[in-house]
């Protein structure tokens, strides 16, 4: 039960992270999730989880790199093979020796073979640090491709230098051209035992699909368990289990696209599965890497052998010399050559190598590599300095991810270009991008008994894409902008909201309609009001929508009223609100002026429709109506959702800024209110 506890609070801490990255967008969300972990350490009843070095490899590391290297483009790796090898083998053993050295120096009670070992496993790149940093700042496209195809390769030959070190800190015996042969012995034969794997699994499932076994649930099983296989047999094997989930992951991939071996329903669900594994264990790697920080700050800081400043200077001045060295490296090779590309706008300059070097992050990783650094050592004596080298190793790990999460949004930033026509011109372009993107989901959910509703979604959406021309052309759009045209439509939208809720008040004062009637008006305009409040108005809506399902369990709320209503008081429905759109109406043409005038005239046009549309009622065909509206109602459910995941994908890519990916939401909220108004009372 106590490990069951401890997961549902891991599980609840990432989606909690994810809430508070959208309050503070501009931290990158491990920095969230390592904080939160932290706290959660430390609180009175606070959880206190070990970290087990072999279960993390196998349970995080393997999938989240299997993953990588089944979609890491392969020809991007091929390009760029010589400078992955170079920082992925050259730098990781260079770091090594000089930081090695540089170490035990500076800290003379680290032994040189410790020293080594601690260079080691601070000197791979973490993957999981690398993308989940990289996804939302805006990197050149081959500084990004090879920041991935070093963090898939570097886990390895740190690892085994990081092995042979501690095994010769352990043993005082220590062969270099024994740890050579090594090497090279584990990281091919990772590869290949992975590669092989991963050719006989997708083979059985060819063949399982020639036996006509196409169940998809079983397949999606198969795909789940391989990193997993081929990492424990790898290992198993004396061979590198992490090599062998990344070659293992590429062989996947090129046999999908040469032999298309997952049918459209098998890949949505794999994409679906995946993203929600990924998910977890991306947020579940920060952490557990946050609630391992206390315990081992707590072990040195609190320690009256060890000066705090000096312990800190310690650990700033392995980071600067991690940074400085990966600098040089870089500067080295890249003279006579470009190394991030052949692309001239993506040139080796000073700006690019500092963005290099600073996107150099260690993660979690290096804590599990330096938490399984033995207690004693082979003569039974205590390893020298442990608690230390696992104290700095994870204040590198915050040094590097502070330092990538500050300086490289200000590098990565792009120079304005073009005026206000420029800035517009991309506004419209992304806001067309987004609606094509839900457009295209809808269109993914079309069946041959929803065509028609398919069909009427996508009208609306085909025409607020020619909406968003005139909107663009108009003159006083152009003046006041994206986020004053948002602003200026939501707040007519509430007002005419207002004159709604008035007319439905004044009708129920006048005893035209019932108390029941009245609280499911209110009902779907809180609906409406929850889309398009601002962050403070939306707890007073919020809070209300809440009263209203409390009702609604104990079958007092305007839903349950709703479902009892009859045919005549439906009719009435309508009529009511009828009148209340003409109420709006006649407040919005009041309020119409030169410098809302687009808006007004968008608005009024909107419930103009609804009273036409509801006019047109046919009662006798309400069946087929209800049924075609409800069609409509889950189909804009899906566009909406669509629209906001296009909107997370492109800010997350760095293909639009934070400011504008706010406004989208909001655009997309009015589009939201204005669906909810159609779908109701239909």
């Amino acid at each position: 039960m106590d490990i069951f506890m401890a997961v549902l609070m891991l599980l609840a801490l990432i989606g909690i992270s994810n809430v508070v990255n959208r309050m503070i967008p501009f931290v990158p969300v491990p920095l969230i999730q390592i904080a939160l972990g932290s706290l959660l350490a430390v609180a009175p009843l606070g959880l206190h989880l070990p970290l087990e070095p072999e279960l993390f490899f196998v349970l995080f590391i393997a999938p989240l790199l299997y993953n990588d290297g089944k979609h890491t483009p392969r020809d991007e790796l091929w390009r760029l093979r010589a400078p992955i090898l170079l920082l992925a083998v050259g730098l990781v053993f260079v770091t090594v020796f000089v930081v090695g050295y540089a170490i035990h120096w500076l800290i003379p009670s680290i032994p040189l073979p410790a020293a080594f070992g601690l260079a080691a496993i601070l000197s791979p790149t973490d993957a999981v640090a690398v993308s989940s940093l990289a996804g939302r700042i805006h990197l050149p496209r081959s500084l990004k491709r090879l920041l991935e195809g070093e963090a898939l390769m570097n886990d390895a030959s740190g690892l085994v230098a990081f092995k042979f070190a501690i095994a010769a800190a352990v043993t005082g015996v220590f062969s270099l051209p024994q740890a050579s042969w090594s090497f090279v012995l584990i990281s091919v034969g990772g590869l290949l035992i992975g590669a092989v794997l991963a050719l006989l699994i997708t083979s059985l499932r060819a063949l399982l699909r020639r036996f006509g076994m196409e169940d998809e649930t079983m397949h999606m099983l198969l795909q789940i368990l391989t990193p997993f296989i081929l990492y424990l047999i790898a290992e198993e094997l004396g061979m590198s289990g992490i090599l062998a989930a990344v070659a293992g992951g590429i062989v996947h991939a090129i046999e999908s696209d040469r032999w298309g071996m997952a049918t459209p329903k098998l890949q949505a669900m794999s994409t679906n599965t995946w993203s929600v594994i990924l998910f977890v264990l991306n947020g579940l790697v920060f952490v557990i890497l946050g609630l391992q920080i206390p315990d081992v700050s707590r072990t040195i800081l609190s320690d009256p052998h060890f000066n705090n400043i000096e312990v800190l200077g310690y650990a700033a001045a392995i980071f600067a010399m991690l940074m400085a060295l990966r600098f040089l490296w870089s500067l080295v090779f890249t003279r006579g050559g470009r190394l991030f590309g052949r692309e001239r706008r993506e040139r080796t300059s000073l700006k690019i190598l500092l963005m290099a070097s600073i996107s150099g992050v260690r993660g979690a990783v290096t804590l599990a590599g330096a938490f399984s650094i033995p207690l004693v050592l082979e003569g039974g004596g205590l390893f020298p300095e442990r608690n230390l080298i696992i104290f700095l190793a994870a204040a590198v790990i915050l040094m590097s991810l502070l330092t990538a999460s500050v300086f490289l949004p200000m590098l990565s930033r792009r120079k304005q270009t073009g005026g206000e026509a420029e800035k517009l011109r991309v506004q419209r372009k992304v806001q067309v991008q987004v609606m094509e993107a839900a457009v295209n989901a809808v269109y993914r959910q079309s069946e041959p008994e929803n065509e028609g509703a398919v069909s009427a979604v996508v009208d609306d959406y085909k025409r607020w894409m020619q909406q968003i021309d005139t909107n663009h052309a108009a003159r006083d759009t152009r003046r006041r902008g994206f986020r004053g045209y948002c602003e200026k439509e939501t707040g007519l939208r509430l007002m005419a909201l207002g004159a709604e809720r008035d007319c439905v008040r004044g009708l129920l004062d006048k005893g035209e309609i019932n108390r029941e009637m009245a609280s499911q008006f209110a009902y779907t305009l809180d609906q409406i009001e929850l889309v398009l409040a601002n962050r403070v108005h939306v707890w007073i809506v919020f809070v209300k929508a809440l009263w209203h399902r409390l009702r609604a369990n104990f079958g007092k709320g305007p839903l349950q009223a709703m479902s009892k209503m009859s045919g005549s008081d439906f009719d009435r429905l309508r009529k009511v609100k009828i009148e209340s759109c003409n109420a709006a109406i006649a407040v919005l043409t009041r309020q119409c002026c030169q410098d809302n005038e687009t808006e007004t005239n968008r608005l009024v046009m909107h419930y103009k429709n609804i009273v036409e549309r509801l006019q047109r009622f046919v009662p006798g065909d309400s069946r087929r109506t209800e049924r075609f509206d409800e069609q409509k109602k889950e189909l804009h459910g899906v566009a909406i959702q669509a629209e906001r995941n296009e909107v997370q994908s492109l800010y997350e890519k760095g293909a639009i800024t934070r400011d504008l990916a706010g406004e989208l939401r909001r655009m997309i909220g009015l589009r939201e209110a204005q669906m909810l108004e159609q779908g109701e009372l239909a």
